[in-house]
């Protein structure tokens, strides 16, 4: 953590769980240790009245229909419906299920924001500040990440919480790209920034 990181305010600020699904997990090497990481950053995140959210990536039928054969990433989806709304695979793992209160916005396609309601609902609470976890950096969190800066929101990557099936990668992102736009943090930071409750 830089020493001119902020404190983050926590009535104003959410931690979004990005993709943490039991199908993309799967995929992750490190997924064992990454979950328990998940789950403490939460519990501290709830603790210091954090809001928290969930962003899972699942099609129906008709938005499988709509994807162009102009999108080469999503086009592949189509084959074999992959990530079906219905299927256990996109469902959020049952070691970090939601609570009541919690933000679930469902999406279909990379970032948090494009396909969703998320920013309304965000403002709608006056929250202005997001700690980003997810999988996969390059994937999720890279895309939230440049929308979220677009649209002037306060941005925290809570690097020990996201993965991504390439190291090389993740480690480029969060030390070269991610610092232009956010501050880049892990649990023990989160925790000591939000202070006490």
């Amino acid at each position: 953590m830089n020493e001119n990181t902020p404190d983050i305010i926590a009535s104003n600020t959410i931690l979004l769980v990005m993709d943490y699904q039991i199908g993309i997990l799967n995929n992750i090497p490190n997924s064992g240790e990454l979950l328990p990481r998940m789950a403490n950053a939460i519990q501290i995140a709830r603790s210091k009245g954090v809001h928290i959210g969930y962003v899972r990536v699942a099609f129906d039928d008709t938005e499988y229909n709509a994807i162009p054969e102009t999108n080469k990433a999503f086009n592949m989806m189509t084959t074999g419906r992959k990530m079906h709304k219905d299927m256990p695979e996109t469902a959020i793992h049952n070691e970090i299920i939601p609570e009541p209160g919690d933000i679930m916005v469902r999406k279909i396609r990379f970032g948090a924001f494009s396909t969703t309601d998320l920013d309304q609902q965000l403002r709608d609470l006056k929250i202005d500040t997001l700690i980003l976890a997810g999988i996969s950096t390059s994937g999720v969190v890279l895309s939230t990440v440049r929308d979220a800066a677009d649209r002037d929101y306060r941005i925290y990557v809570l690097e020990d919480c996201c993965s991504d099936r390439d190291s090389e990668v993740h480690d480029i992102l969060m030390q070269k790209v991610f610092p232009r736009q956010t501050y880049i943090i892990s649990i023990t930071d989160m925790s000591d920034l939000l202070g006490e409750k």
